[in-house]
């Protein structure tokens, strides 16, 4: 889990990340969310049959990594994370101020 650092954070949301590694989409999305200050729980889903087939079914059928949840809600992949943060609602669903 990483640590919080942004302490206009008014509630520490619960954001989980399935990810693999050397995974360039998985990298930007966890850089994205550190550098909001927020802690986000990563899950490696390479060589793992049982934490893919979670995030598969939660995720409504997504294979791609990385598959994102905040606060239990599928937000999707990176490419969803970067538009939720260029139309300022990332920042509603983490609690912050930008």
């Amino acid at each position: 889990m990483q640590t919080p650092t942004n302490p206009r954070i008014e509630h520490m949301p619960t954001i989980e990340i399935y990810t693999s590694p050397l995974c360039g989409y998985c990298s930007h999305a966890k850089k994205l969310l550190s550098r909001k200050g927020v802690e986000f729980i990563e899950i490696n889903v390479l060589g793992d049959a049982e934490m893919r087939d979670e995030m598969v079914k939660r995720a409504g059928g997504g294979r791609k990594v990385p598959q994102i949840f905040i606060n239990g809600e599928h937000i999707g992949g990176s490419e969803e994370l970067a538009a939720l943060e260029n139309s300022g609602q990332l920042d509603e669903l983490l609690g912050t101020e930008g």
